[in-house]
């Protein structure tokens, strides 16, 4: 599941380079993948290919978009007008993949009736008014972290059912609410691991080499 965006990613992008077909080597080796592991994916798709032809492209797009629920746009309403909501509102790749942005709330009447992304900031007491009127299933939290969980139960309160929150807080929501948190800092500091083990690895080569070189000229 969570390797099919990737695939509709590179898929979407070859179907705009007027690509018909594909191999699954050539896939896995644009998705950073393993070709073993796109066949597989893609057979539960009920696709298997055509031996020395490949994939057809555009099948294979609307395969996956209809596995990920995308032959329809799903709106979604912003909770929180500050920096990163901003960014988000201003994105217009959600737009674009079938996420547009049906409303921007926020608590701040100085930032109340600003324009992002070309929509207009309301109070978050317009909450309801924007999930009815736009059918909003799916919310996002770009809100402080003090005010993440206010913010998930006001979206829980009118309807919502799926969140992305984007604050650096475990929220509390009925189990029926389906939630992804998206933490920066902690993405961060994964790679920050795999950049220490890197630096530790070379490190212990060379003093591994060097220890060679001196036992093989003593």
């Amino acid at each position: 599941m969570a390797r099919l965006p990737v695939y509709l990613r590179i898929l979407s992008e070859q179907a705009e380079l007027e690509v018909e077909c594909i191999s699954s080597d050539r896939l896995a080796e644009l998705c950073g993948a393993n070709a073993a592991k796109v066949r597989k994916d893609l057979s539960y798709l009920g696709s298997y290919g055509t031996r020395g032809v490949g994939y057809e492209v555009a099948y294979l797009v609307y395969q996956i978009r209809r596995e990920l629920g995308l032959t329809h746009d799903w709106p979604v309403v912003i909770v929180g007008a500050g920096h990163l909501g901003q960014a988000l509102a201003g994105y217009g790749g959600f737009g674009e993949r079938g996420f547009p942005v049906a409303g921007v709330v926020d608590i701040d009447p100085a930032k109340v009736g600003s324009v992002l992304g070309g929509v207009r900031v309301r109070h978050i007491d317009e909450l309801a008014q924007i999930v009815q009127a736009r059918r909003v299933n799916i919310g996002v939290i770009a809100t402080p972290t003090s005010a993440a969980q206010e913010a998930a139960e006001r979206l829980v309160a009118v309807g919502v059912t799926s969140i992305l929150n984007f604050a650096p807080v475990v929220l509390s929501v009925p189990r029926s609410i389906e939630v992804r948190k998206v933490d920066l800092a902690v993405e961060l500091q994964i790679l920050s691991y795999h950049e220490q083990r890197k630096a530790t690895t070379g490190g212990l080569r060379s003093v591994g080499g060097a220890a060679g070189q001196r036992s093989a000229s003593a």
